[in-house]
């Protein structure tokens, strides 16, 4: 047997050796939007990484759930001088609705090499796939360099706590580069990594038009707050889709040529894309003659995540609402940010007589781009493609958002995003999942990143 595949033999017993501390980390419902199990979770997470041979120290002295600091030093024949950071989070997304789910969300199971449980993919198994590599090293020759873990537990409603965090204890996380926390492969079994993330400003928009819901038959006479709503955010965004904010689109940074080409490099199947989702509609972009993967990385979003007024259950009730009330998400790209947003809704609302609709901005994160030409950022695609034998997709940024802003803020590194997920992973959704190939494949990505770190100069 050659050195590599006696690598690859070790790294996968001991992935499935793994499994029994995964399955019970997967059974704990750390829902931060609902404060569930917090304390247990991290006394789990504590007790797997002093398992692993790390130490641990909780910050829990600035608000919030607490933030787990682990910290692995290099072996005698490692270089202590090189660190890489890992960022991850031990809380997860709520299951709803469960009546989708095919078996318990909180309860994994294993089914043809597919395991099921709400933060398999997001992001208990990617946290298990980076301690396995460490074991692994640990045990065959010693950690190339240090290790560090930021794990913490309110990623899934913002990372609201996260900024004091990293600025009090900024010495604490200092490192060389940071390894994100999510990536997949895509429907053609590409590997896909991220060098960014887009930001994101959430709003909730309101009217309030009476004290009491009202008896549906006064509608010929008093106005109805759920249909001025609707006609405020019709001057918001045109049936084209496109954002009719004044002042919206000032703050953008465009992004460089490079950066440009390597996204017209990319690939995007249209067709899978509308096949994975059950699209019932054609792209926006298709309609606007753009093209979707350039709009995915660099154009700005304005979406209505939902909507709430009156009556919405079953059969009838007839009723005038006294209120309207709308959940509106922005994913920005890099310049932008969600003050400046925001008074440019509270402006255009004014301006088009709707300054009786409350705004109200409740998070804010901003959007983040490593240079892709880093050295590290090219080392992670380099041993993702060794490790996985599979064609790897660098994206400058994910569509999605992260805190990786303030990191860079106050660590000033390089950061790569890449995770054990696959196509049908449905993070955030009913049956999320992993393949436990994945998993595997991930655990060795690690292990050739990690011994190939302290070479970058």
């Amino acid at each position: 047997m050659g050195q590599d595949e006696s690598i690859k033999k070790k790294v996968e017993d001991l992935a499935h050796q793994s499994l029994d501390l995964l399955y019970d980390y997967l059974r704990l419902p750390s829902v931060s939007a609902q404060h569930l199990k917090i304390p247990e979770t991290v006394a789990y997470v504590k007790k797997i990484v002093n398992e692993y041979g790390g130490e641990t120290r909780v910050l829990d002295d600035l608000g919030g759930h607490p933030v787990i600091y682990a910290f692995f030093s290099a072996g005698k024949n490692g270089d202590a001088s090189k660190t890489l950071l890992f960022y991850n989070h031990y809380d997860v997304q709520p299951p709803d609705p469960l009546d989708e789910w095919e078996s318990d969300p909180f309860e994994p199971r294993l089914e043809n090499g597919i395991l099921y449980a709400r933060g398999t993919a997001d992001n208990k198994g990617s946290l298990m796939q980076r301690l396995v590599a460490i074991k692994y090293l640990r045990e065959n020759g010693g950690l190339p360099c240090n290790v560090k873990f930021l794990i913490e537990g309110e990623e899934e409603s913002g990372s609201r706590h996260l900024e004091p965090y990293l600025q009090k204890y900024k010495d604490l996380f200092r490192a060389d580069a940071c390894i994100w926390e999510f990536g997949s492969k895509d429907d053609q079994e590409r590997v896909q990594l991220y060098a960014g993330v887009k930001g994101s400003s959430y709003f909730e928009l309101s009217v309030k038009t009476a004290d009491i819901d009202i008896h549906s038959s006064l509608a010929a006479c008093i106005d109805n707050p759920a249909w001025r709503l609707v006609q405020a955010l019709a001057t918001m965004k045109s049936q084209q889709n496109t954002i009719l904010v004044d002042d919206f689109f000032d703050e953008i940074q465009e992004p460089d040529e490079e950066t440009k080409e390597a996204v017209r490099a990319l690939p995007l199947d249209k067709a899978s894309l509308s096949k994975l989702y059950g699209l019932k509609r054609p792209l926006i972009t298709d309609v606007r003659g753009e093209d979707p993967m350039e709009a995915l990385m660099f154009h700005p979003t304005m979406t209505i995540c939902g909507m709430i007024s009156g009556y919405t259950g079953e059969g009838t009730k007839t009723v005038l609402p006294k209120e309207a009330k709308v959940k509106l998400d922005c994913r920005t790209v890099p310049g932008q940010t969600g003050e400046h947003l925001y008074k440019c809704i509270k402006r255009h609302l004014e301006r088009y007589g709707f300054s009786d609709v409350k705004v109200e901005l409740i998070d804010a994160q901003k959007a983040y781009r490593s240079d892709i030409k880093h050295p590290f950022v090219q080392l992670v695609k380099k041993t993702a493609a060794e490790a996985y034998q599979s064609e790897v997709l660098l994206y400058p940024n994910s569509e999605g958002t992260g805190p990786m802003y303030i990191f860079n803020q106050y660590l000033g590194l390089p950061i790569v995003s890449t995770g054990v997920g696959w196509a049908q992973s449905k993070a955030h959704a009913p049956n999320e999942s992993i393949r436990i190939q994945d998993y595997i494949d991930g655990v060795l990505h690690m292990v050739y990143l990690l011994q190939a770190f302290p070479e970058i100069k």
